[in-house]
């Protein structure tokens, strides 16, 4: 089952896809846009040509697991995605993920400078793991006697 997830930006989204078998992040975009609805429809084109079966979007959580100041802005946003793809979206935290991302890229010898291009897609592909990783462990924990 291939899974997209979707790091949401005022300015960018990123877009991160799996491997066929939904168990490792392949594919990863970022999508340009301030229009919300307009960045939906683009992530929902990229869900039809990915032949993705379930997003996820990072959703902004506070580091005491309270929601965020832009929760119903990101509920909004994945409204405008399940009606445009045609498929539910899970919400998912996102707590750090930028973060970690931007480690991520100036530990490969990157310029801050430059991180702002792809900081969006590494997110996702974060958000993409962390979601993967929880299904594999729910689905052993259900084969476990």
């Amino acid at each position: 089952m291939r899974v997209m997830a979707i790091d949401y930006g005022d300015a960018r989204t990123g877009v991160a896809v799996s491997d066929p078998t939904g168990t490792l992040a392949g594919f990863t975009t970022v999508v340009q846009g301030h229009d919300p609805a307009a960045v939906a429809t683009e992530v929902a084109r990229l869900a039809k040509e990915r032949e993705v079966e379930e997003l996820v979007l990072g959703f902004p959580r506070n580091m005491d697991g309270t929601e965020g100041a832009r929760a119903d802005l990101y509920r909004a946003f994945a409204q405008l995605v399940e009606e445009a793809a045609g498929l539910p979206v899970v919400l998912w935290d996102e707590r750090r993920t930028t973060i970690e991302a931007h480690d991520i890229l100036h530990a490969n010898g990157r310029r801050m400078k430059t991180h702002r291009k792809n900081v969006d897609a590494v997110a996702a592909a974060l958000i993409l793991e962390g979601y993967l990783v929880k299904k594999r462990q729910q689905r052993a924990s259900e084969t476990t006697p």
